[in-house]
């Protein structure tokens, strides 16, 4: 059954689990049935005052981090929360419990899709779910904020740009940076030209896994093994996929680089004023997994050069890693190489601040003033503070408001996820590739062209 906006909203799967139950909060909580009775139509834009009734599609680890921040906004009389959405029933029943009354349990996001009272969704989903699940919430006139990396494919992440603009929706991804203190420091500071022209920056992570080698099993009973595969090809069930682990698979996350790399990139790409520009060479070499289901390499390293201006990016798994907070466990993070000084920035500019010299920069009198959503105060920038995901929610919030595109728009968030995927690629090819960035396509390799997209499994279509 085809929805009235063309996505698919029933399938023989899907009516079976309307029939089904959890046990949420102590007590049997069915699945609705049908649309509860307290649903009425919003008509036009909404006021600045009025309440965002949001759901959230997927409550994990980051599902559960964008809940807390939910319940922040509810507290404060500015959100509504409508539904709740996982396909593993114990962490959905845990998750109802802890939100308290009045929030609906579903395990298939498409009929929170057709909730007429849900404004915005939060999609917080394993990334292959990205999106279909954005792609089908714009199309049932749902604002989306979606985490990051934006897709797994580039044809995926064109269609989510496109659904995106055909129905007006404001679509943040979850690169936090945008919204964070650290991050304006060092872009304002780099934007003003205090270290110069910047030709190279580097990156440092930690290796991706070894491993994945246990059998695969059937199923646990709480938890929707196809539902959770959604769009992916299908496999046999298997412990090593999920919760979080599924990063460690191409299919399902692509790595570090896709995952950790989504948040580096947006950061330098903002800092060098970027968003415009896209790499005109990928180059990437790295050593295999040789055991498990675990396919992304442990240790790679990837060379991006950029054109008009001219500029480079590398990152490299484990790179040479930094200590500029001794401290802190700087697991991440990168360092921009100017003609004039250079500039180290821990992590994606989220949670440490930058060296003292861009902590205090001032913004001269006529300098360039880099966007900032400092609606919640975060002045010490101190280690797992909440301010920089309220942020980033509020100036999600005023997009849907105003009509204006969020800090981190699709776009924005399909270009940065495009080096992710390119890095990726060029490992699996073994080869450099030539990149369009306005046709969005490798030049004279048409291989590589073919693996930009990949079929998505029925009955999930963009």
């Amino acid at each position: 059954m085809q929805g009235k906006k063309g996505y698919r909203i029933m399938t023989e799967h899907a009516r079976v689990s309307r029939r089904r139950f959890l046990v949420a909060a102590g007590a049997a909580a069915s699945v609705p049935y049908f649309v509860p009775s307290r649903v009425l139509a919003a008509a036009g834009r909404m006021g600045a005052n009025e309440r965002i009734t949001v759901a959230l599609i997927g409550v994990g680890g980051m599902g559960g981090s964008h809940l807390g921040t939910m319940m922040s906004y509810r507290d404060m009389g500015e959100v509504n929360i409508a539904a709740l959405c996982d396909v593993d029933e114990e962490r959905l029943a845990a998750r109802i419990k802890e939100t308290g009354p009045g929030v609906d349990p579903y395990r298939d996001y498409r009929y929170i899709l057709e909730r007429k009272d849900v404004d915005a969704v939060i999609i917080a989903t394993p990334d292959h779910w990205h999106a279909v699940q954005t792609v089908h919430a714009c199309e049932a006139e749902k604002h989306v904020y979606v985490e990051k990396p934006s897709s797994v494919t580039i044809e995926e992440g064109k269609a989510m740009v496109a659904a995106a603009r055909r129905y007006d929706r404001a679509v943040q991804v979850g690169s936090q940076s945008r919204s964070a203190k650290p991050a304006h420091a060092a872009c304002a500071y780099i934007r003003n030209g205090m270290i110069g022209k910047v030709h190279k920056v580097t990156c440092w992570h930690g290796r991706n896994a070894i491993g994945g080698t246990q059998p695969d099993t059937p199923p646990p009973p709480h938890l929707d093994w196809d539902l959770w595969l959604g769009p992916m090809r299908w496999r046999p069930h298997n412990t090593a996929y999920y919760h979080g682990s599924f990063r460690q698979v191409m299919d399902s996350g692509g790595g570090v680089i896709r995952d950790r790399g989504a948040h580096v990139f947006s950061t330098i790409r903002w800092c060098m004023d970027a968003d415009e520009q896209a790499p005109v060479t990928v180059e990437a070499t790295g050593t295999a997994n040789t055991k498990g289901i675990y396919d992304c390499p442990p240790e790679m390293e990837v060379v991006y050069t950029f054109k008009d201006p001219d500029w480079e990016v590398i990152w490299a798994q484990p790179g040479d890693r930094h200590t500029n907070y001794p401290d802190q466990n700087n697991d991440f993070g990168m360092v921009f190489y100017g003609d004039r000084d250079t500039l180290i920035l821990d992590r994606d500019g989220t949670r440490y601040a930058p060296p003292e010299k861009a902590r205090n920069f001032q913004t001269p009198p006529g300098g360039v003033e880099a966007y900032k959503m400092d609606r919640f105060k975060n002045d010490n920038c101190e280690f797992g503070s909440n301010e920089y995901n309220m942020n980033h929610k509020e100036d999600w919030f005023q997009a849907i408001k105003t009509g204006r595109k969020p800090c981190m728009d699709i776009e924005k968030g399909h270009q940065t996820a495009v080096m992710c995927i390119l890095g990726n690629l060029s490992y699996v090819l073994g080869r450099k590739l030539q990149w369009d960035g306005e046709k969005q396509e490798v030049i004279g390799d048409p291989l590589a062209n073919r693996m930009l997209g990949k079929p998505q499994r029925h009955p999930y279509h963009l």
